[in-house]
C-alpha cells in the first residue's frame, strides 16, 4: 500500500493537513488508526475514521486492479460457482428445525442478520454457533473457531460453558453409538477447555472501538487462519446513540457492511450479526422492523426476526437468496438453542379408556 497520500480522493484541505503532518503514504495513516489521526492533524474521530474508511477501499481497489492487470483476475462458469457453494459447508445451531430453513445452517461466507426484541433469544444462538463452529469435521461441523463481537456486555462465560459441555456430551454418546475410529481421535482434544480456548472475544464500547475492530479482523484472521466464524453481538447499540449526523452514519455503516463482505468472503467465514427492532409509525398503526434502517437491510445474504407468539418463541427466515419463507418455534433449555420437544404422551391406562367426567367405580360397586 505505498500510494502517496496526494492521489487519494480525500477533501483538498485534508490532503493539505496529512502533508503538513508528514504524511506521505496510504499505509502510514492505516498503520496510525483512527484515534492518532484525530490528534495529528486536529480532525474529530469521525471524520479520522471516514478519511480512514476511504483509504482503505481505495488500498483495496488497487490490490484487485493490479490483480486484473497480472491475468490473475478469476474467471468461472456458474457450475463451478454451485460446486463451490456446495461445497462451503455449514454451521448447525443444534436446532434442526432452524437448519432445516436455513437450508443445513449458518452458512459460511455469508452474511447473517438475527433481529429480535431484547430477551428473545438472539445472543443465545450466538454464543451456541461459537461453540458449533468447533464441532470435529467427522461429527458433521467445521472445526473451526470463533470470533465473539461483544457491544452491549451480553456474552456470559458461564452459560458458554454449559453449552461446551453439553455439545461435548451430545458428540461423546454419538462416539459411543457408533464406534468409529476418528471420532475417539476427536474428541481426546475436544473438551470444554479446548472450546473456550477458540472463542476470542473483543468488547467494543463505542461504534469507533467496533469500526477499528472490524477493519483490524483481517490481520487477526491472518493469524487464526481457522476462524469460520464471526459474531458481532449488537450490531445498532453503538450507532443508536450520540449520532446527530445521519448521513455520516449511513457511510460508516456502508463502509462497514462492505469491510465485512469482503472478510467473510476472503476468509471463508460466517459472519452473524444481532440487530435491535425499533417501532415504525405508520398511517393507521405501528409496527416492529429492524433497526438501522431500509439500506443496512441489503447487508446482509440472510435476514432472520425472532418474536414471541405469547410465551412461544419463534424465529421467521425473512430474506435468504435460496430459501422461501418460513417460521419455526424454538426453545432456550439449559443445554443452549433446542427445537421445540412435544408434549408428554399421557400415561398408559392398561388399555381402558378413562372419562374425566365420570367417578372411578370402586370394588364393592363393581362385585354388586
Amino acid at each position: 500500500m505505498q500510494r502517496e497520500v496526494g492521489t487519494l480522493p480525500l477533501a483538498p484541505a485534508l490532503r493539505a493537513r496529512l502533508a503538513a503532518a508528514g504524511f506521505q503514504t496510504a499505509q502510514e495513516l492505516l498503520d496510525t488508526g483512527p484515534c492518532g489521526l484525530s490528534k495529528e492533524i486536529g480532525i474529530s474521530r469521525e471524520e479520522a475514521l471516514e478519511a480512514l474508511q476511504v483509504v482503505r477501499q481505495e488500498c483495496h481497489g488497487d490490490t484487485a486492479r493490479t490483480a486484473v492487470g497480472s491475468g490473475a483476475t478469476r474467471k468461472c462458469t456458474a457450475l463451478e460457482l454451485l460446486e463451490e457453494e456446495q461445497t462451503q459447508g455449514f454451521i448447525i445451531t443444534f436446532c434442526s428445525a432452524l437448519d432445516n430453513i436455513l437450508g443445513g445452517g449458518v452458512q459460511l461466507t455469508k452474511i447473517t442478520e438475527i433481529c429480535g426484541a431484547p430477551g428473545v433469544g438472539k445472543t443465545q444462538l450466538c454464543m451456541q454457533l461459537a461453540v458449533d463452529v468447533q464441532i470435529p469435521e467427522c461429527f458433521g461441523g467445521v472445526a473451526g473457531e470463533a470470533v465473539f463481537i461483544d457491544t452491549e456486555g451480553s456474552f456470559m462465560v458461564d452459560r458458554v460453558v454449559d453449552i461446551a459441555a453439553a455439545c461435548v456430551k451430545h458428540c461423546h454418546l454419538i462416539a459411543e453409538a457408533q464406534q468409529e475410529e476418528d471420532h475417539g481421535k476427536a474428541l481426546e482434544t475436544f473438551s470444554v477447555e479446548n472450546i473456550l480456548s477458540h472463542i476470542y472475544y473483543f468488547r467494543c464500547r463505542d461504534y469507533t472501538e467496533l469500526l477499528a475492530q472490524v477493519y483490524l479482523l483481517p490481520e487477526f484472521l491472518a493469524e487464526h487462519s481457522k476462524v469460520r466464524l464471526v459474531v458481532i453481538d449488537g450490531i445498532a447499540f453503538p450507532f443508536r446513540h450520540d449520532f446527530e449526523d445521519l448521513a455520516l452514519r449511513t457511510r460508516l455503516l456502508n463502509g462497514l457492511a462492505q469491510q465485512l463482505i469482503i472478510t467473510a468472503n476472503e476468509h471463508r467465514a460466517a459472519v452473524v450479526l444481532t440487530n435491535q427492532m425499533t417501532t415504525r409509525i405508520g398511517p393507521n398503526q405501528s409496527t416492529l422492523v429492524p433497526a438501522l434502517g431500509e439500506s443496512w437491510g441489503h447487508a446482509a445474504t440472510v435476514r432472520l426476526i425472532f418474536h414471541w407468539d405469547n410465551t412461544q418463541r419463534l424465529a421467521t427466515l425473512y430474506k435468504s437468496p435460496s430459501q422461501k419463507e418460513s417460521t419455526i418455534a424454538y426453545e432456550i433449555t439449559p443445554r443452549g438453542f433446542r427445537d421445540v420437544q412435544p408434549p408428554a404422551a399421557p400415561a398408559s391406562t392398561g388399555g381402558t379408556e378413562l372419562n374425566p367426567r365420570k367417578r372411578p367405580r370402586t370394588e364393592e360397586e363393581k362385585q354388586q
